[in-house]
């Protein structure tokens, strides 16, 4: 079975972030999947409207801090009991409570990078292009318009999409293509 090619966007402007909001939440009830808001601060409800799942990130923190609180511990034992051991004061060569905060800090630290690394990831960046970028009007997404962006398959007609939007209310309505990779 051949996958579907999307490469073409109906781009809907939005006087206010309510409005975007209900719109998206309205979109998807009529199923719409893959869209997308763009606003230039973060939208109060805009990941439920969009139907997006639980965030991943927590999880990926916590790998990652577990990951570094045993590559800690493993590191500790190895050089302290086994490669290079010194009995000073007669402690332990074992000291768990000596290790303490340098396997709070490589917790920490494997944490923020799987938390930054992950973050890229999931949000697939860098993406120094999309085709939505294109459109002149779409500049203001980053200062004061509030978009929405509804994929198109190939070869499908974008006026019923178009309509539904100018009838939640967009304030401009556009077809952005883009090349088939």
């Amino acid at each position: 079975m051949e996958a579907t090619v999307l490469n073409s966007w109906v781009l809907a402007e939005f006087p206010t972030p309510d409005s975007l909001v209900s719109a998206t939440r309205q979109m998807r009830e009529k199923g719409f999947e893959g869209m997308d808001t763009y606003s230039p601060y973060p939208l109060h409800g805009g990941s439920e409207a969009l139907g997006l799942p639980p965030s991943r990130v927590p999880f990926i923190a916590l790998c990652g801090g577990l990951t570094g609180v045993v590559t800690a511990l493993a590191m500790q034992t190895w050089m302290n009991t086994i490669d290079y051991p010194l009995n000073i004061g007669g402690r332990p060569l074992l000291s768990l409570p000596a290790w303490v905060p340098i396997t709070f800090e490589l917790g920490v630290l494997f944490a923020a990078f799987g938390i930054f690394f992950g973050l890229l990831g999931l949000s697939r960046l860098p993406q120094p292009y999309h085709p939505v970028f294109e459109s002149e009007d779409f500049r203001s997404a980053s200062t004061h318009g509030y978009w929405l962006s509804v994929p198109q398959a190939t070869g499908t007609d974008a006026t019923p999409v178009m309509d539904q939007l100018k009838a939640l209310g967009a304030t401009q309505v556009t077809l952005v293509t883009g090349e088939k990779e």
